[in-house]
């Protein structure tokens, strides 16, 4: 597994990937921190409102920020990002205003943004659905470099996680990319859980393994590692747009959190390996690293805090802002003509709705007799 810093914050020598991140200076690499704490921070403000009624669900990103900004920064402009419904902290990087994530989770928008703003797909809920997505894009970028010579190299970035990994979408994705040579990096964050579901369950090797299969380059690296997350997908994309064909990076790291607000992890996973986890936590070993190479000081980290209460400020009021969601405009864009089951669907929301209407009639007049 590819590490360039570890756990206790120590830079570590690497022959292929460390290169990358040699040239890279102070301002970068203090980037890198004031990314991921920003995201916490979003993610901490997202999960509240959800708390106090204003989101319908919210999808926590907490431990998985250096492999979500570790691969974002790592693309360019003209690269585009497939994300699944997680991937808040690339969002970030591709220059999204967090406040359009939470149009989704409000339930006013099927999406909250126009991907072509960013080169940063809309969320996909199905599960897996969006490796398809992305090979085929990959697929079209690649016939355009061939009608036109003087485009900009670009590659895709397919983002999933282990649970996903099981679905056949990505089994399918993955043959179409090798079969076509496709510029695609198949990014899994494996984060050890897919729900409910430990990761030894799914698979008994390491899913990085599974690239031979299809005859192309499997990385491993450690997802908690802002650095080596980065180096390894620099060296990936440029295999993709040079024309050298898909890549499979496994980062492996750690849903601290839960699956979703609906979830309770502590019905299925111990606290002592969640405790484990967190001493491997991303940001405080990227922090033990820049103070101990003196890149970073106290002002810088107050600075950081103060940045991400002013972006939790921002997004609490544009999604206060936001009003409620219309349901029944939901019912008239499920297809593009009048359907008779959706209608009937319709029907039968209404008459349960109007029963609550009825019951606070009554309690009212019952009270006030």
């Amino acid at each position: 597994m590819v590490q360039l810093l570890d756990a206790a914050g120590n830079r570590r020598h690497e022959d292929t990937f460390g290169p990358y991140v040699d040239e890279l200076d102070a301002k970068t690499l203090r980037g890198f921190y004031r990314d991921m704490a920003v995201v916490r921070r979003f993610d901490a403000e997202a999960t509240a409102l959800q708390r106090q009624g204003e989101l319908a669900l919210w999808v926590p990103v907490v431990g998985q920020e250096a492999a979500q900004i570790g691969s974002g920064r790592a693309m360019r402009p003209a690269d585009y990002a497939f994300p699944t419904y997680r991937e808040h902290g690339v969002a970030l990087t591709r220059g999204l205003d967090l406040a359009d994530l939470l149009k989704l989770f409000r339930g006013i928008s099927n999406g909250g943004w126009d991907p072509r703003e960013n080169n940063f797909h809309l969320y996909t809920l199905v599960l897996a659905a969006q490796t398809l997505h992305a090979v085929g894009y990959a697929m079209g970028i690649q016939r355009d470099a061939a009608a036109d010579s003087a485009s900009e190299p670009a590659a895709v970035v397919a983002y999933f996680g282990d649970g996903a990994s099981s679905e056949g979408d990505v089994h399918e994705s993955m043959v179409f990319a090798a079969s076509f040579n496709a510029p695609v990096v198949f990014f899994c964050q494996n984060n050890n859980w897919a729900i409910s579901v430990p990761f030894e369950v799914q698979s008994k090797v390491p899913l990085v393994n599974r690239a031979g299969g299809y005859g192309f380059p499997g990385i491993r690296v450690d997802g908690n590692d802002v650095l080596a997350v980065y180096a390894v997908t620099q060296w990936a994309l440029d295999h993709a747009r040079s024309g050298k064909g898909p890549v499979l990076i496994e980062a492996s790291t750690y849903r601290v959190g839960a699956h979703t607000t609906a979830d309770d992890p502590t019905k299925y996973r111990a606290s002592a390996e969640e405790e484990a986890w967190r001493a491997k936590d991303p940001l405080q070993r990227l922090e033990t690293y820049l103070r101990a190479e003196g890149l970073a000081d106290d002002d810088f980290f107050a600075q950081v805090k103060n940045d991400g209460d002013e972006l939790a400020s921002h997004v609490r009021r544009a999604t206060l802002a936001l009003g409620g969601a219309n349901i029944r405009q939901k019912f008239a864009t499920v297809y593009a003509e009048a359907h008779p089951l959706v209608a009937e669907e319709l029907a039968w929301f209404e008459n349960y709705e109007a029963g609550f209407a009825a019951a606070d009639t009554q309690t009212s007049q019952g009270g006030a007799a």
